[in-house]
């Protein structure tokens, strides 16, 4: 059956993924059942589609003109460019993703073309990633981890004021001003980066705090950032905590079960595995030293200590793709890319994670990384 994708590829990633074409106006594309596939794209994006586009040819909305003429407004009109040459065809029916707008379903059904569904359509096609996609994943991580290195270390050398309040050159260091260090970093290496996790202290006990205010010594600080290439459009996504100065016995003993929970799913990983085994085996190595899984009811003590999120997720074009590593997760696929990332979360404690990206192997999963350090002592 005829494949069409079609929306915006610098906002639809499965578009954007078919083609490796970036453009801001509307397209579409189809793949017909021998494989040939046709692109319609805006005018003047034609001839730099042509020496670009994963397309056997290129077409302009205009090139399919209904009779009723075109809509001066452009995604309408390349719906109705669609239907139209697929209507000249003779093609009765589609597959298609679960992003297709409505624009496009509604001048299809206009057309009396049958749109089938396919829930795997741009899901698992896009869990495999090809060599090219594996090779921006693993730049993107590695100035991922350049811009988490850089902040783990910043905070290793600042001194301590009577008060247990981070210094350095004799202002005072809080999570905006790590998360600023992050930024420069990583828009001079090309990168865009939503807001980085700079989390000291208690605000780490939740596991999606960004943290702001000053940082202390003797606390632990969640550094977690995810950025975008802005080249390949590919994310990264690392996360490492680091204490100043001390580290008390309890977020030692933590950073214990959580660096062995997370060998523990990533010897896991391999092909064929479900999603859900790596989680129950991430949860089983944590149950074993003592803590405990899941969100904590209206009763919980104080002193609970937990893993409160699932071991990972899958990544790429979107720094959340499928698969889940956690409760429902399916099988893991040959070039599924992941984040292997425990962590642990007590509300008078703070919290403590550690994440990395892999990529599964026939035989197991790789670690796409720089082998960043990821002991708690940055100093």
């Amino acid at each position: 059956m005829t494949t069409i994708h079609a929306g915006i590829p610098a906002s639809n990633n499965t578009l954007y993924r078919s083609i490796r074409f970036l453009v801001g106006d509307p397209a579409a594309l189809i793949i017909r059942d021998d494989g040939t596939r046709a692109l319609i794209i805006r005018d003047i994006e034609m001839n730099r589609a042509r020496q670009n586009a994963r397309a056997d040819v290129v077409h302009c909305p205009a090139d399919f003109t209904p009779n009723g003429g075109l809509s001066g407004d452009r995604e309408t009109a390349t719906a109705q460019a669609l239907a139209e040459l697929l209507r000249r065809d003779g093609i009765a029916s589609v597959r298609a993703d679960r992003s297709l707008a409505l624009s496009f379903v509604h001048e299809l059904n206009e057309a009396d073309i049958a749109i089938e569904y396919d829930a795997d359509l741009g899901v698992l096609d896009r869990r495999s990633k090809d060599s090219q996609e594996v090779e921006s994943l693993r730049q993107a991580q590695s100035q991922t981890q350049l811009a988490i290195e850089k902040a783990c270390r910043t905070i290793a050398r600042c001194t301590a004021d009577r008060n247990g309040l981070l210094q350095l050159e004799n202002e005072p260091v809080t999570s905006e001003r790590i998360r600023t260090l992050i930024d420069m970093h990583l828009l001079q290496a090309g990168f865009n980066n939503p807001t980085s996790i700079v989390a000291g202290g208690v605000q780490g006990a939740d596991c999606h705090d960004y943290g702001h205010g000053p940082l202390r010594t003797s606390e632990p600080i969640i550094i977690d950032v995810f950025p975008r290439c802005k080249t390949s459009r590919y994310n990264g996504d690392c996360t490492r905590t680091v204490v100043h100065g001390d580290i008390p016995e309890t977020i030692a003993t933590m950073h214990a079960a959580v660096l062995a929970s997370k060998a523990a799913a990533e010897a896991f990983t391999k092909p064929g595995v479900t999603g859900e085994a790596v989680h129950e085996e991430t949860c089983r190595v944590l149950i074993k030293h003592g803590y405990a899984v899941g969100l904590p009811d209206a009763d919980a003590s104080a002193d609970r200590i937990a893993i409160v999120h699932g071991t990972g997720h899958g990544i790429g074009l979107d720094v959340h793709e499928p698969p889940l590593l956690d409760r429902g997760g399916p099988k893991l696929l040959k070039g599924d890319v992941l984040t292997i990332e425990p962590g642990l979360y007590g509300p008078s404690v703070g919290g403590l994670r550690l994440e990395d990206m892999v990529l599964v192997t026939a035989g197991g999963c790789e670690d796409l990384g720089t082998g960043l350090h990821m002991g708690l002592d940055w100093s």
